[in-house]
């Protein structure tokens, strides 16, 4: 196969063979990836779309719409893991894939799909990955953000990028949210969603604690949302705004999904949680410093942006995930009262001076 070769199927719209997605792992990539499912939905409607997906993005694959099934398989990020390789192309082989698209870079990625025999194996150049990928594409360098990377391998080769890709969709039905509030002692009203985790340490704004007071000084109920790692932070947001928040933190990603969809607004870092909410359609803020929103931000728009403009920052955005230089003034110029503010505007409750 060469750089200008198309899937062997064609755009045969009655083609039914299943696809298989290989994703990044990151839950805010996962969830961006539901463009890829889309795309190919559009492409070819009746060929079913699986996701090869980790034991802690797998809550994710019930809510999007499109997806047949999620291939939970845990692999170690350090190493090849070869016997876990051989067990998961056994699997992938026991469902008959036509199609695999591999969207990182990488030998490991490849690995599996290969072994089990996948016909098409669709990807990027990557590691000169020649006789894993067999249906190679070239240039994503040349593309403009890393959506665009994925997303453009699920096209004819050298289709171009459309003006705006379809959003990356998360549902969660009606009945599900109210049985979670229930369950957690909620009540029906609009709550202020806070997401104070990240990856990157320089991608969390340190202001939650007092945010969290302010909102609940002004009336609002709020909750915060994040994984084990978060506890302790969500402690000490507790502690600042007393009975009117709620530490909702735990290790079930889905309980994360459940309270973005039940949520007024969410404020979040740059972190999966904050694609999660956007995906989800709850109105999401969206705080940057180190990383650009046009690169990062989720394609379904956020009601809003938040950036320090105190000052031109020479380093902003750097995209490390450890502040070297200006002492984290791209987080640290952002304060409490005017996130808060926003995020009244958000709900559309009047602001108090």
């Amino acid at each position: 196969m060469n750089k200008d070769s198309q899937f062997i199927g064609g755009d045969d719209r009655s083609d039914t063979r299943p696809i298989l997605i290989v994703p990044y792992m990151w839950i805010g990539d996962f969830v961006r990836n539901h463009t890829v499912v889309r795309v190919l939905k559009e492409r070819w409607p009746n060929r079913p779309v699986d996701l090869l997906t980790t034991t802690l993005c797998a809550p994710l694959v019930d809510y999007m719409p499109g997806v047949r099934a999620g291939i939970v398989w845990d692999l170690p990020r350090s190493r090849l893991a070869l016997r876990r390789q051989f067990g998961l192309a056994k699997l992938l082989r026991e469902r008959n894939y036509g199609t695999a698209l591999v969207l990182p870079r990488t030998w490991k990625a490849a690995i599996a799909p290969t072994l089990a025999g996948i016909p098409e194996r669709v990807g990027w150049v990557g590691e000169f990955r020649f006789g894993l990928i067999n249906q190679w594409r070239w240039g994503e360098r040349k593309l403009p953000r890393f959506i665009d990377e994925n997303a453009a391998l699920a096209q004819p080769d050298g289709a171009p990028l459309p003006p705006e890709w379809p959003v990356p969709q998360l549902r969660v039905p009606a009945e599900e949210i109210a049985r979670w509030r229930q369950a957690n002692g909620l009540s029906a009203g609009a709550a202020v969603a806070l997401a104070p985790g990240s990856v990157g340490v320089s991608k969390r704004w340190t202001y939650y604690p007092e945010a969290a007071r302010l909102l609940v000084e002004r009336g609002l109920e709020v909750w915060v949302v994040g994984g084990p790692a978060e506890k302790g932070l969500a402690q000490e947001i507790v502690a600042a705004g007393g009975p009117g928040v709620r530490d909702l933190t735990g290790t079930d990603l889905r309980n994360g999904v459940v309270a973005m969809a039940a949520a007024g607004v969410a404020i979040s870092n740059d972190s999966g949680l904050m694609h999660i909410a956007a995906a989800l359609g709850t109105p999401t803020m969206g705080i940057f410093g180190p990383t650009s929103p046009y690169l990062w931000a989720p394609l379904n728009g956020l009601a809003a942006t938040v950036v320090q403009n105190k000052s031109v920052l020479s380093c902003q955005p750097c995209q490390s995930t450890i502040c070297k230089m200006n002492d984290h003034r791209c987080m640290r110029d952002i304060g409490a009262s005017e996130v808060v503010t926003i995020a009244q505007r958000v709900l559309g409750t009047k602001v108090e001076t």
